[in-house]
């Protein structure tokens, strides 16, 4: 059996990814990329349009200092709200910039891999809202059907 170098058995590796397989690290990824609150970081830093009920996500990529998100996403606690950011900094999904001064001043903003990320994920968060009517009737029609 001839021995692989560590290229080639990466390159093997992306060939055989399977999130369908438990032990494929793509399952990871999904499971980190379908929380909620990277669909929203994701969406508030992937567009410049107001940030309101029925509005679209359209508009050019921006920068977002952290108390800027926060206020945004309601109900995000400050603990989750860092640990998903930190989650997409590693990840190579968001870029974190330190500007030192007084109080310090930390901004956010997607790279490129984020922009693709967004794209997808943008058409999802717009199908929840316009779709969120029909998906409450039919909870209302399974409960009353099954109680």
């Amino acid at each position: 059996m001839a021995t692989m170098t560590a290229a080639q058995q990466r390159a093997q590796a992306k060939a055989e990814y399977n999130a369908f397989v438990a032990a494929c690290p793509s399952r990871k990824l999904l499971d980190r990329i379908s929380d909620k609150w990277v669909t929203l970081i994701l969406a508030a830093l992937g567009s410049d349009s107001a940030h309101e009920p029925g509005a679209d996500c359209t508009g050019e990529p921006r920068v977002m200092r952290y108390s800027e998100l926060q206020r945004l996403l309601a109900g995000v606690s400050q603990k989750m709200l860092t640990q998903t950011l930190r989650s997409l900094e590693r990840d190579g999904l968001v870029s974190r910039t330190v500007v030192p001064t007084v109080p310090v001043t930390v901004s956010y903003e997607l790279t490129d891999l984020g922009l693709s990320l967004y794209e997808m994920m943008r058409g999802l968060k717009d199908w929840a809202e316009v779709h969120m009517d029909d998906v409450l009737a039919n909870r209302q029609t399974y409960e009353t059907r099954v109680v």
